[in-house]
């Protein structure tokens, strides 16, 4: 029962979760009521903090769909729990997308009739009781999920694209815009239009934040405190806790309010709402529901929604989304069905596959262009959190909890230090009950040796590192709003770049183009603005293929095109509304070139020639812009189609990588040595575009154009030839990556670019050394029949005959030659190259390579971005710690992927990313790596700090309840505050190492080293606690009440009250000044043994606050200790003890000193060669997945593939069979 009834909900998306059913049961509400009542409400507590208890206490299990209650368990590595109330809405129908009339007789789920005369609105007006169907939903991280009787569960109604409606229907069917009723109607679903980031009251915060368990325990600690009369040290803990819990709620509450106006500036906006076919009205932006068709005002507007185009043009600046501020052209959704070859085309509407045609939520649309008499509209397609703005808010109010093993050992840790005070706590149990003690005295006593053991300061210890990296950070312009992935940039043994940007410099330069004529290339030319060839067609095609835009006169648009354009020495020309109107609205957009390349021959005759005329000579020469197909990274190329003024039949003109331009081409028109010169180009790592251009048929019309498919216009091209772009290296590029190299960080690169210009980039930065082999796997997909397979071809390298290209058959000989394939193994490296293509075949067919390849894979070009997130998953998955670090274009999704993700945008809008570098350079990287690394150890000192004072206090206390003593109140108060607080957050000030070294800190605390370390430091410590409790026992005077407080002038007879008297005596012995003493010292001793300087953070004796805190206090101990002053001692409960003892406590302090700075200096010059050793003798397996992997294909002869072999994939029916074999093709 309870298996059939466990439902997924988005599943196959990152937040699915497996959900199940229950109701409310009385009987078990009334015992959960007297279980709280009787715990003195600790269990409505635990039951607060457990959902799953919470709801498995108090309901019982039933099916889905009659759930009052839903149970969900995230399906993710954190298997999280969440509860939600099952809520039932009264709707008029069942089908949010329906049509109104029919909804209570049959609802359908496609049923999506849109004319608002078969809506029947008076239907729903004179009967809304008879209308109203029950609905239940509920309501999750800011999601409603609504129950779906057809699919049997619950599912969120997102928009539009539910309906999976093709580009043909939403021209038909939702163009028109929907009435008032309808819209009302879809709003019960859908509710108002706005990412609502509620800001709690400051007491909603306050509960939250005192209710977590930290604070509990420090709640439970105070009242046995004020049990036991230790007010001052419970008041000092109260002030702590009001201060941090003061900090904090400001903190969240700050985030809060900056998130909610961030959202809320242009959330709610006036809108024109098209009701019917020429009714329009203003409402507010919140009233939208997906369906409704906005028209987009001229002078620009932020989008309150996404919507897809279906009339006119839009220039917009997506920053918000992408970090990249460029403004992209959005054009209208293309329908097929007006087109009538283009039929086939119809393909289903996404906001993913056709985002050009998308205008997003939160975007900033900067100007409109549109046809006289027409406006531009657009269909709402999502609203809400459903928007891709609300997507990205609710990635930041609900972020996934950071999976880390440091936190993860930390619980454990935490859990050995309660196993401790449990021993302690029966120990102390056990002595006072041997001591006849009065009860209360037993139970306060022995539960307060759980507070000393479990330090109530730790997590704020634990956070004071991250806090002071963070600052040092913002320092050199980097910021983060994930603080808590600052130690996890410690761990980083892998980083992938983004090439254009982010390597090389961001604009390109114009090298030069070469010109194809009659199937043959010309010689290279430097400039495109010559006279000699503004009339051809190659210079045409630079002039117009591109989407560049005039915005307040200046030229903006992608970089790639401005220099393309400039190259030319053009001018671009927008026609006003009246222009267009003159032209028969078929241009929108004019290129023509300047006066000073008009033919002289035309100019000469008449020297002045009025500039009317100088006008229309140059208008003769001015091209139309009449459609534009925009550049698609799927695609890998943007194509237009234009018209001469004075010509009738109208042209295209393609640009792209050049592989794809060629494969368009007729063959006749593509040079022989194509391919060799492309790849002479790119081996210099050159940037290399190809044109096209094609006649087209005089049949095409304006408005044919329009609506026809690029598909048909984007063939039978004649090529035109290459521009040659040039990409150069940013000064800091090879400097960096030679520093990650010498500290074994992997440098990956992730491109759009062509692969040979990419594995030249590599060599040339360093990322490819110049002796090292790169493998270009070639993957392709099974084909009629056949398999598929990945040829393996040896890119040539640049060290060896540098004038004559080495082939791969050279290649081949000079591996056999005198040395055999293990010898080659050993001497040199090798990486992988390959395309997004190849990579997305090996994903298919080969996933059991997959893993190898990415060992070694270095160079990945052509990749899409969806790719580059799988490439970091990959990666990740072989528990490799992956950074990102791009300019925020494509690289969102694996910038928020990865565990560190460096976004190179200056914009505050790429909030994708965890870490935002101010400057636009990778020197960020080792600046972040290097801070990670400090914060990591940083915490690594705090917490074995930690561990140690409630180890040295705990065994302290227990050595006094032996003899029925204590620590006195105010000693815990010197300990606590003017030692421990004060040592711990000055001993998280070291900064940096001022270079990355190639050893890297443990991942965790459960690591051989650093459990050594703790466990050494625990017993030196308990050993010389327990010679100085044992030698003071066996000396003569101990115990003769004559040396008791020998800095008072009065001895104990003075006191006055008997009980009082009991208890100064208790505490006032010289046992207690003893510990006091010695327990004092060790804890400034394990903290300046603790605290590591290089190779990961500065020396300690850098960090002057923590130098002078220690010498203060162990200044002020001596002092105490051989010159007593009476306040002082009656202060902290002393008493005076000889001078030979406190000499013994000099000698023991030293000697502890000694042994201390002696076996840790051993650990860390030797620990971990030992542990390696005693760990080669076990013959142990590595942990990490991509060191086992390396050890395996270490010992593999057929590893690396050899070159001009071939790896086929077997078609096996067991996924678990080896599904590939190599075979050596001759």
């Amino acid at each position: 029962m309870e298996k059939e009834d466990l439902k997924i909900v988005n599943r196959g998306l990152e937040d699915e979760m497996e959900l199940s059913g229950y109701r409310l049961c009385r009987w078990k509400l009334v015992l959960v009521g007297l279980g709280g009542l009787c715990t003195g409400g600790f269990l409505f507590l635990l039951l607060y903090w457990m959902p799953e208890w919470c709801v498995k206490a108090t309901c019982t299990r039933s099916a889905v769909r009659d759930a009052e209650v839903a149970l969900l368990q995230s399906t993710d590595e954190f298997k999280r729990w969440f509860q939600a109330k099952v809520r039932i809405m009264l709707a008029p129908g069942k089908d949010p997308y329906g049509n109104l009339a029919s909804q209570t007789a049959s609802p359908r789920a496609n049923d999506h009739a849109h004319n608002p005369s078969d809506s029947a609105p008076g239907k729903i007006t004179q009967n809304p009781e008879d209308q109203h169907v029950p609905k239940r939903y509920f309501t999750l991280h800011s999601t409603k999920y609504f129950w779906n009787d057809t699919i049997q569960n619950f599912e969120v109604l997102k928009g539009l694209e539910d309906l999976s409606m093709t580009c043909s229907s939403v021209h038909s069917k939702h163009s028109a815009g929907l009435n008032k009723n309808q819209q009302e109607y879809r709003r019960c679903f859908f509710g108002l239009n706005e990412i609502d980031v509620k800001v709690p009251s400051l007491f909603k915060l306050l509960i939250k934040e005192v209710l977590n368990p930290f604070y509990i325990f420090q709640l439970f600690s105070v009242i046995l405190w004020c049990t036991d009369e230790y007010y001052y040290y419970a008041m000092a803990i109260v002030i702590m806790s009001v201060i941090s819990i003061a900090t904090s709620l400001y903190t969240i509450k700050k985030q809060y309010v900056m998130l909610h106006d961030m959202v809320a500036a242009h959330s709610t906006v006036r809108v024109t709402v098209c009701r019917g076919e020429n009714e329009t009205e203003e409402a507010l932006s919140t009233d939208l529901v997906p369906g409704d068709v906005i028209v987009i005002p001229s002078n620009g507007t932020i989008m309150p929604c996404d919507a897809v185009l279906i009339c006119g043009t839009c220039i917009v600046n997506e920053s918000m989304l992408t970090g990249e501020s460029v403004p992209v052209t959005k054009t209208d959704l293309p329908n097929p069905q007006q087109d009538k070859k283009g039929g086939h085309g119809d393909a289903i509407y996404s906001t993913e596959e056709h985002k050009r045609h998308t205008l997003f939520c939160g975007t900033n649309v900067i100007q409109t262009r549109y046809y006289t008499g027409e406006m531009v509209k657009a269909v709402v397609v999502q609203t809400g959190f459903s928007t891709a703005k609300g997507q990205l808010i609710r990635s930041i109010l609900y972020p996934k909890p950071t999976d880390f093993k440091l936190y993860r050992d930390a619980y454990l840790f935490l859990l050995c230090l309660v196993a401790v005070a449990s021993v302690v706590f029966v120990y102390s149990l056990v002595m006072k009950i041997i001591n006849q003690e009065p009860v209360k005295e037993i139970i306060v006593k022995s539960l307060d040796i759980i507070t000393i053991t479990v330090p109530p300061a730790l997590p704020a210890a634990m956070t004071a590192g991250i806090v002071y990296a963070q600052r040092r950070l913002r320092k050199v312009g980097i910021f983060s709003i994930s603080p808590q992935r600052i130690n996890i940039c410690g761990q980083l043994n892998l980083v992938c770049f983004d090439k254009t940007g982010t390597l090389t410099e961001d604009g390109l330069d114009m090298w030069g183009i070469q010109r194809v004529e009659d199937g043959r290339f010309h010689h290279s030319e430097e400039k495109a603005d010559d006279k000699s060839l503004f009339t051809t067609k190659f210079v045409s095609c630079m002039a117009t293929c591109h989407s560049l835009t005039k915005i307040e006169g200046q030229l903006s648009g992608d970089p790639l095109d401005l220099k393309m354009f400039e190259a030319t020495g053009w001018i671009l020309v927008e026609a006003t509304e009246e222009e267009t109107a003159h032209h028969d609205r078929i241009e929108l957009t004019y290129v023509k070139p300047p006066n000073q390349l008009l033919p002289p021959s035309v100019i000469s005759p008449e020297q002045d020639m009025e500039l009317s005329e100088l006008y229309e000579l140059s208008a003769s020469y001015m091209i139309g812009i009449v459609r534009q197909f925009s550049f698609s990274s799927a695609l890998q190329r943007m194509s237009v189609v234009v018209r001469q003024i004075g010509e009738r039949r109208m042209d295209a003109y393609l640009k792209g990588a050049p592989e794809v331009v060629a494969s368009l081409c007729k063959k006749e028109t593509v040079p022989e040595d194509f391919a060799e010169v492309l790849e002479d180009y790119t081996k210099q790592g050159f940037r290399v575009i190809a044109l096209a251009h094609r006649r087209l048929e005089s049949k095409l019309t304006f408005h044919k154009v329009q609506n026809i498919n690029r598909d048909q216009i984007e063939k039978n091209m004649d090529f035109l030839g290459l521009i040659i772009m040039q990409n150069k290296l940013k000064t800091e590029t090879p400097g960096v990556l030679e520093d990650l190299r010498h500290a074994n960080i992997r440098t990956v690169m992730v491109t759009g670019d062509n692969m040979l210009t990419a594995i030249s980039v590599a060599r040339d930065c360093g990322m490819i050394q110049p002796q090292d082999r790169v493998i270009i796997a070639d993957a392709l997909p099974p084909k009629d029949g056949q398999t598929a397979k990945i040829n393996w071809h040896y890119a040539d390298k640049p060290s060896k005959h540098l004038n004559k290209p080495t082939k791969l058959e050279e290649m081949d000989i000079i591996m056999e030659d005198g040395h055999s394939v293990d010898e080659m193994r050993i001497q040199e490296q090798y990486h992988f190259a390959m395309s997004g293509k190849s990579f997305s075949v090996i994903i298919e067919h080969f996933q059991d390579l997959l893993q190898k390849l990415v060992l070694h894979g270095t160079v990945f070009a052509r990749m899409a971005p969806d790719q580059k997130t799988q490439l970091v998953e990959t990666l990740e998955s072989v528990d490799y710690f992956v950074g990102m670090c791009g300019d925020g274009a494509n690289d969102c999704g694996a910038l928020k992927r990865a565990h560190a993700g460096i976004s190179l945008s200056e914009l505050e809008a790429s909030v994708a990313s965890p870490f935002t570098s101010t400057t636009p350079s990778i020197t960020c990287v080792p600046n972040l790596i290097r801070e990670g690394r400090a914060a990591l150890i940083t915490s690594f000192c705090v917490f074995k700090f930690m561990a140690l004072y409630s180890i040295i206090q705990c065994l302290s206390v227990a050595l006094l309840y032996s003899i029925g003593s204590n620590l006195g109140d105010f000693q815990f108060l010197f300990i606590d505050l003017a030692i421990i607080l004060l040592i711990v957050f000055t001993m998280s000030l070291n900064s940096a190492w001022k270079e990355l070294v190639a050893q890297r800190p443990p991942s965790g605390l459960v690591s051989g080293p650093l459990l050594f370390s703790v466990l050494t430091q625990i017993f030196i410590c308990l050993g010389f606690q327990i010679m100085a409790f044992l030698l003071i026992q066996n000396l003569d005077w101990y115990s003769k009440p004559d040396f008791y407080n020998c800095s008072v002038p009065h001895h104990m007879d003075d006191f006055t009250n008997s009980t009082e008297e009991q208890t100064e005596e208790r505490i006032m012995n010289d046992v207690n000044t003893t510990l006091f003493f010695v327990s004092s010292f060790q804890y400034l001793i394990v903290a300046i043994v603790f605290s590591k300087g290089k190779p990961f953070r500065q020396p300690s004796y850098k960090n002057w606050p923590f130098v002078l805190s220690a010498l203060i206090l162990i200044v002020f101990l001596f002092f105490i200790m051989f010159f007593p002053i009476a306040e002082i001692d009656q202060f902290l409960e002393l008493v005076c003890v000889p001078l030979s003892w406190r000499v013994s406590m000099v000698l023991i302090v030293l000697g502890n000193t000694v042994v201390s700075v002696f076996i840790e200096g051993g650990i860390d010059l030797f620990g971990t060669k030992c542990l390696s050793w005693l760990c080669c003798r076990q013959k142990k397996v590595p942990k990490a997945r991509y060191m086992h992997l390396a050890q395996e294909l270490s010992v593999d002869p057929d590893w690396p593939p050899k070159p001009k072999s071939t790896t086929e994939a077997k078609p096996t029916p067991h996924l678990d069979d080896c599904s590939y074999q190599i075979e050596a093709i001759s």
